[in-house]
């Protein structure tokens, strides 16, 4: 029996780790692509993306480590099914729930993980990239002060600089600002330079024109300067991120929000309360995914057609309690005195592994009817 135990744990665990770093790398290149785009048209260096991307590994891992657990579990239980290893185990008379011990085991190993990537891994992660972003945002230099690039430091701003000379003076620039509804104005300026005052950096723009557009009666102003000065450190001071992301919080703080935490997120205790609970109840979701991919495999016999029909039903069931999750969510996050549905999914969860378990360790009702007949 210990023998079988270390064979199944075994192999759960080596196509857990393979599952795992395929999806992860297909989720962590997903997300560098759209940080690379990000990232780089700003200006900034290599080691910059490569740190950032490394800040949302973490996250990447809680995503798909349910789904690995869960396709590591079917994968495995559906091979040594059709080897017929299940079979001769059910022959000498192990049942289902002793079969699922090491399915069990390595559920709740697969559990641990999940919780220290909720509880401490993601939060801290999520820290360090706000932190990183913010420095990013408040860095101008590496923003605008790239050659060639039409760059959007915000919404609604359009920047161009044809070079940059050695002294720091600017040539050809052009800088476009939408943000007043209706209303768009051009300045161009054959010299400029980016100097720092106490309120922070200016553009200061020569011998240039401002083109304001109205939209609305279509009608162009022109107006010619010998010196504009543009403020873009309140441009940069707009474009950073007004509120805080509630998964950055740890989670004795979500539980137990002060007011300056509560205005920081702008949310409310309902919300907080959410998330608290789900960084209770995330954790079971490996275990679960894992014993429900194993029982619904367990529920057909050996057949040379495979066991499609049970993986299609576990895989129908885990859809169904990704959808009662996303509705308790909604409700959760709007009462802070609902908070109990978080943990409905994985009641349902346990409830239907157990009763698919219980249904597997019982012979089907056709061959009990069909055995009167066999003796007579």
């Amino acid at each position: 029996m210990r023998r079988f135990d270390r064979y199944f744990t075994y192999q759960l665990m080596v196509l857990f780790g393979f599952f795992s770093l395929v999806l992860v790398s297909v989720y962590w290149i997903n997300r560098a692509v759209i940080l690379f785009d990000q990232i780089l048209s700003d200006g900034q260096s290599a080691g910059t993306f490569f740190t950032l991307t490394l800040y949302t590994l973490p996250n990447v891992v809680r995503m798909v480590l349910p789904i690995s657990a869960f396709v590591a579990s079917v994968y495995v239980t559906n091979r040594l099914t059709t080897e017929s290893e299940l079979v001769i185990t059910q022959a000498v008379g192990m049942s289902p729930w002793r079969m699922a011990r090491p399915v069990f085991i390595f559920g709740l190993f697969a559990s641990l993980l999940m919780a220290i990537l909720v509880h401490f891994l993601v939060p801290t992660s999520r820290i360090q990239m706000a932190e990183q972003m913010q420095e990013l945002e408040a860095d101008i230099a590496a923003q605008m002060l790239t050659e060639g690039r039409f760059l959007h430091p915000a919404r609604g701003i359009t920047f161009y600089i044809r070079s940059i000379e050695r002294d720091g003076e600017m040539r050809d620039v052009y800088l476009s600002d939408a943000r007043t509804k209706g209303t768009r104005t051009d300045y161009l300026a054959p010299k400029a330079y980016l100097v720092q005052d106490e309120s922070g950096p200016k553009l200061v723009m020569l011998g240039g024109a401002a083109h304001t557009f109205d939209v609305q009666n279509r009608r162009l102003a022109i107006t010619t300067f010998d010196s504009f000065t543009y403020n873009v450190g309140a441009l940069m001071t707009n474009s950073g991120r007004s509120k805080r992301d509630l998964r950055e919080f740890d989670t004795l703080t979500l539980f137990n929000p002060t007011e300056e935490d509560l205005d920081s997120a702008r949310g409310d205790r309902a919300r907080f309360l959410y998330e608290g609970h789900l960084r209770i109840a995330q954790p079971f979701n490996p275990l679960i995914v894992t014993l429900m991919g194993f029982s619904a495999l367990m529920l057909g016999g050996f057949s040379r057609f495979g066991v499609w029909p049970q993986i299609g039903l576990a895989v129908a069931l885990i859809i169904l309690l990704q959808a009662a999750e996303n509705v308790t969510a909604d409700i959760a996050r709007r009462d802070a005195t609902l908070w109990p549905l978080v943990y409905l999914p994985s009641a349902l969860g346990v409830v239907a592994t157990s009763t698919m378990l219980w249904i597997s360790s019982r012979p089907p009702l056709l061959k009990r009817a069909k055995r009167p007949e066999a003796t007579a």
